[in-house]
């Protein structure tokens, strides 16, 4: 295994992860995280897109559990994503979708275990065991 020789930030015009530059640098790195200026503006830090963020050596280094409840969260927020308007618009019933009924019901605790204010701490044995639970909901 390598270990991070450098930390790149590239700002695209109106976040289009399509621009060129942007485009070639996801191409060429090992992973990237992109930031989402609506979860910042909704208080939501660190304001971290995990969609569209992706890491292309997680699956060498984690244990096959933490890559499988890593794996099922990032499910549950794609899954509430994709239908967010639907949902928001009152469309969704309960019942027709069941990865869609976990999300619903699980978006609160995702919410709150993606966010940490900077003197928050959170421990590997408290955030393991939240992760698995929730990918478990």
């Amino acid at each position: 295994m390598g270990s991070i020789t450098a930390v790149y930030t590239v700002l695209v015009e109106g976040d289009d992860m399509e621009e060129p530059v942007a485009d070639e640098v996801r191409g060429i790195l090992d992973g990237h995280i992109v930031l989402d200026r609506n979860l910042a503006a909704h208080g939501h830090y660190p304001a971290i897109d995990i969609t569209r963020s992706i890491s292309r050596v997680m699956p060498a280094l984690l244990a096959p559990e933490a890559l499988h409840a890593a794996t099922e969260m990032r499910g549950l927020i794609s899954a509430y994503e994709q239908k967010r308007d639907f949902i928001l618009l009152g469309g969704y019933v309960r019942g027709s979708e069941p990865r869609l009924d976990r999300a619903v019901a699980a978006k609160p605790e995702i919410d709150a275990f993606l966010r940490q204010s900077g003197q928050e701490f959170s421990g590997f044995e408290e955030t393991w065991s939240r992760l698995t639970s929730l990918a478990r909901t």
